[in-house]
């Protein structure tokens, strides 16, 4: 009697053995990939954040050549937006603002990198980055309490619909955000602003 062929044990094919093995190659590359962080030490404690440098790499790239420039010294978060100090705005948000002491030299513009290319999401703890029109953005940028889909790409925050440009979250330190949000604020000015004492990478245990 010839034996039927055992589908179950029919060997993969080449092009499939291949695709398995690039796959679980990429994964473990991704795995031991480590993102780099960075701490941002004010006046009432410190915010460390992880950078995503793989999918928003334009944005990441600005962000660090003022944090390695050391253009964020003496810098200060200026900006708290809550519930209670938007007025009519009908779109409410929750973010702090900061950035460079605008006495130092900043970098041109740069193109924004969109939610919806990226996949970043403001959720809460995501650092992104402020600007006016869309190619605006420079050194400025806000930390999220709180989900803010409104600030996502199609959001209804900004009248443009292009959503600001997300590149990491808050890994430590939250509290601290939060803190700064509660400050004594004169409408949405920080009274007085929060001191930024620094902006600066965290060696990472490897």
């Amino acid at each position: 009697m010839t034996a039927l062929p055992c589908r179950v044990c029919r060997p993969a094919s080449a092009s499939g053995a291949l695709g398995i093995l690039l796959l679980l190659v990429l994964s473990q590359r991704l795995a031991a990939q480590q993102l780099p962080h960075v701490l941002i030490r004010t006046a009432v404690g410190g915010i460390e954040l992880e950078i995503d440098t793989v999918r928003a790499p334009i944005t990441t790239r600005n962000f660090l050549r003022y944090v390695d420039a050391g253009r964020y010294a003496k810098g200060r978060f200026y900006r708290t937006v809550t519930p209670e100090n938007q007025g009519d705005n009908p779109v409410k948000i929750e973010v702090i603002q900061g950035g460079r002491d605008t006495t130092t030299p900043r970098f041109a513009f740069i193109p924004l990198e969109r939610t919806s290319q990226t996949g970043l999401r403001h959720r809460d703890g995501t650092i992104s980055m402020a600007r006016a029109g869309p190619e605006t953005a420079t050194s400025e940028f806000f930390i999220c309490i709180g989900d803010q889909p409104e600030l996502d790409f199609g959001g209804r925050r900004n009248p443009d619909g292009q959503g600001f440009a997300a590149f990491g979250h808050v890994v430590r330190g939250m509290s601290v955000v939060r803190k700064i949000q509660r400050s004594p604020a004169n409408g949405q000015a920080l009274a007085p602003p929060i001191a930024i004492e620094g902006i600066t990478r965290v060696r990472l245990p490897r």
